[in-house]
């Protein structure tokens, strides 16, 4: 009885590294800012978040706030969907200035 609750528990543990890990390697392997509106469009909302958020960390130098993240997911949805060139990365939806700080 105690070996199955053990072996439950550390399922469970592993379970979660691997998840945790997962996102981690997602956020190492992100272009961030580099990432072209072809590629960013095709992501789903979640990875399109990391996208976001890891542009934002270099461009700051800090993590972003949850309504700069917000505003740039807008900035670069409205970019990348009049873009005629696909391969324009999503950095340029600072076009106006106003959705990222400097």
């Amino acid at each position: 009885m105690k070996a199955t609750k053990a072996r439950a528990g550390l399922l469970i543990a592993a379970a979660v590294l691997t998840l945790t890990g997962c996102t981690e390697i997602e956020r190492a392997m992100n272009k961030g800012g580099d990432t072209p509106c072809r590629e960013y469009v095709e992501q789903d909302q979640k990875t399109q978040r990391v996208t976001i958020t890891k542009f934002l960390e270099e461009q700051q130098g800090a993590e972003p706030s949850g309504t700069n993240v917000d505003l740039s997911i807008a900035a670069v949805n409205a970019l990348c969907s009049v873009q005629a060139n696909a391969d324009t990365p999503i950095e340029r939806a600072d076009v106006a200035g106003i959705f990222i700080r400097k």
